[in-house]
Formats: C-alpha cells, structure tokens, sequence
C-alpha cells in the first residue's frame, strides 16, 4: 500500500522482520496445507495462481530467516501484485456463491452491492460534508477500496439528485486489474473520475472508506499464560506453511486479563494509514464504515480467539494459510485504536454509531418509501442489529468542520471509545 506512513518506531515494540528474535516455537501446518493447493491445481485453473503466490511466501520466509510476521504474510496474501487476493483484478464480488459448474459465483457481499439504498443515505451525509468544506461546490471525494466502482457509480447518482455533485471523485486504488474494472463500470461519469495509486497531496472534501480497515494486515499475539508472543509464518519440516511463535516486546493496548491460550491481533497499519490520511486532509470530512468494537470489547478477555477470519464462496474459515491468494483475510476493526492514531495525528473524532443509526439518521426510512417490498426487504439486511445494522460501525474523522454531522445527530457512541 503505497499510501501509508510507515509504522516505524512502532510503538507497540516491534522487533526486526528478518530472522527470529529469541525461540521460535513452530505449531505445524495449517490443516489442508501442502496438500490443498496441488490438488486444487488441477481441477481449478486459479489454483496455479495461489501455487504461485505459496511459492513467494516461501521465498520470502527464507529470506527474512525462517520466520515473518503474520502482518507481512498478510500483505503478500492480499496485495502481491498479480497474486495476491486483492491485486489480481477478477475478485468475485457479488450477492451470491457459485450455483453451477463453471459459475464462478461471489466471496462475500457489500452494503451497496446488497442495496443501493445504502449508498443513496450515506450520500446525505457526504453532501453535508461536501458542502461545509466548499459551499461554492469544489470540494472533491476521495474513495479507497472502492471494489468493482459499484458504491461509487451510486454515491454519484446520489449526489448529483441532492444537488451536491463533488467537483472530482478521486479512487485511490493500487489494483490494475480492479481499476479496469473501475473504469468500465464508471465510464458513463467520463472524467468526473479519476484515479491514483496514492493520496492526493490535499484533500478538501469527503474521504470514504467502506471495509478498507479490515483488510489492512494485522499482527498476531498470543499469551501462554505468563508471557506474550507473535504468531508468524514458518516453513514446518516437510516445506509447507506453519505458524511459529516467537517472544516478543509488543502488548494489545490494554492489560487485560487475558486468558492462558489467547490469541488477539494488533493494528499498526490502519493506525498508520490514519495517520498518513491526516497528513493529506486539509479541510474536510472522513468516514469509515467497517465491522468492529471499541477497545473494551475488542480485547474483552471472553474474545480468546481473536477475530482473524477468511471469505470464500460466502463462507467463512480460520485457516489463512490454505489456498493463499485464494480467498479474502480479514480482521475486526479496533475502532478505540483508530480514533486515538487519528487525534494523535490532528484530526476530530467527529462521531462514531453502529450503521443501523447512521442511515437512520441519514433518512434511510423515509427514502425507502419509494422503494418496493423486494428492495425494503434487501435494505433490511443493512438495518437489522442481527446482520450488518449493529456488527457494522460508522466513525467519523475531521479537520476544520463546525456543524454537528447529520449521520451522527442521534445515538452517537464516541463516548465508548
């Protein structure tokens, strides 16, 4: 990721990436490891692409000295360029998995992929934005992770009906492949878009970022009971991926209790890309939308596995190391860690509510009164606190705004973070 601010000096204690600090106890192999990717190479063509990508992490293992950390196996998995999840441009977003043979179905499914009500009330609050920054109309929007261009293509719309067009939307994508895929689904804006591989130097306008937090690489702890240590990648005897602890000097950011067993992640690269992103934001508005806890829950001691999770075929697993490449990372946003880089950094923390709240205050009610039973029933999904309405959170971050943010007017948690 281009964009981001190195996360050096770390301030979380982290140790050199090559060679291994102290004793490296190797766990095994994840289950299906060394097996899964040769044999899916000849029922499924990807399948070379992930065997491809193993061997790089491989290679990449040997070079740091038998052991990186999960944050740095993490970012080959996602972000290769040509191999990883996110960089090989045919990411199968979509409402649904596979039906048939040769059907390449979805992974997982998005807010405005699922209802585009989602993107017409969250454009109330953009335009706000918008218009407290420029009320002449120049301010611009600035996305990232924007995915097949679907959220986009709709915020537009949005803007243009409320009479608050940006004066340029700005993808911040390092994908080729997905920026193509960009480009055709916006072609009818013509060159109201426009993309780049980095931040724009200033930003006066909206910066959006809808699940970008939790697909950042995170860092692995574990506690044995007496001390800490961080969960990375190793080579086990027979070649193939294996977790390997090692001791080390960094802590989750609070003191627990923690159970003997667990394992929880930290966060230093979305810190840092919050930091980077303050940087850049003159004047304006950022709003995030992700899955997440503030820090009391997140590092609750009941939480002992921690959040790491993988997507496949709208299906979940806990096995990252399988089918590298194939499959999205992800995990939880710390939201408390979030707020505290973005007020170390300078910015507001102008607001922070679970996502059912925010649309309602954005109107979502009122708007899907135009809507048909099948729509308001799809909509419902970004509402009920049993699917996305609760787990999803929105938090707000700002510099030089005044007026209180519409999205935010009731049921504001900012004091829980």
């Amino acid at each position: 990721m281009e964009w981001l601010r190195t996360a050096d000096p770390d301030p979380a204690g982290r140790e050199p990436r090559g060679g291994c600090a102290g004793s490296t106890r190797i766990l095994g192999a994840a289950p299906g490891v060394g097996t899964s990717v040769q044999a899916l190479s000849d029922a499924h063509p990807e399948a070379s692409v992930s065997a491809a990508l193993g061997r790089r992490v491989r290679e990449e293992v040997a070079r740091a000295g038998g052991w990186i950390g999960f944050d740095h196996f993490m970012q080959l998995a996602l972000y290769e360029p040509g191999l990883g999840y996110y960089a090989r441009g045919d990411l199968p977003f979509g409402r649904f998995p596979a039906r048939a043979p040769g059907d390449p179905g979805s992974d997982f499914v998005t807010a405005p992929v699922l209802s585009p009500w989602f993107a017409r009330a969250l454009a109330v609050q953009v335009a706000q934005g918008l218009r407290a920054v420029r009320p002449d109309g120049r301010a611009e929007v600035v996305e990232f992770g924007a995915g097949s261009g679907v959220l986009a293509s709709q915020l537009l719309e949005a803007l243009d009906a409320l009479g608050a067009p940006p004066s340029r939307y700005t993808i911040v994508e390092v994908s080729g492949g997905l920026r193509a895929r960009q480009r055709e689904h916006l072609a009818p804006f013509g060159d109201r878009v426009v993309w780049a591989d980095r931040l724009p130097q200033a930003i006066d306008g909206v910066v959006i970022g809808n699940e970008v937090l939790d697909a950042m690489p995170v860092r692995l702890l574990t506690f044995d009971g007496q001390s800490w240590h961080e969960r990375g990648v190793a080579l086990a005897p027979a070649g193939e991926l294996a977790f390997a602890d090692r001791p080390t000097q960094a802590r989750p950011p609070v003191d627990g209790p923690f159970v003997a067993g667990t394992v929880t992640e930290i966060h230093p690269q979305a810190q840092a890309f919050v930091a980077t992103l303050a940087d850049h934001l003159r004047h304006g508005l950022a709003l995030f939308v992700d899955y997440g806890f503030p820090e009391a829950e997140y590092y609750h001691p009941q939480r002992t596995g921690g959040t790491l999770m993988c997507h496949r075929a709208h299906r979940v697993d806990a096995d990252p190391l399988a089918d590298v490449g194939l499959k999205d990372i992800t995990a939880h946003v710390d939201f408390t860690g979030i707020a505290l880089a973005a007020q170390d950094a300078g910015l507001d923390v102008l607001g922070y509510t679970s996502q059912a709240r925010f649309l309602l205050n954005c109107g979502i009610a009122d708007l899907l009164r135009e809507a048909d039973l099948r729509a308001r029933a799809a909509a419902q999904m970004l509402l009920s606190e049993h699917e996305m309405g609760e787990l999803f959170k929105v938090l707000a971050l700002g510099r030089g705004l005044g007026s209180e943010l519409v999205g935010f007017a009731v049921g504001d948690r900012s004091h829980r973070l």
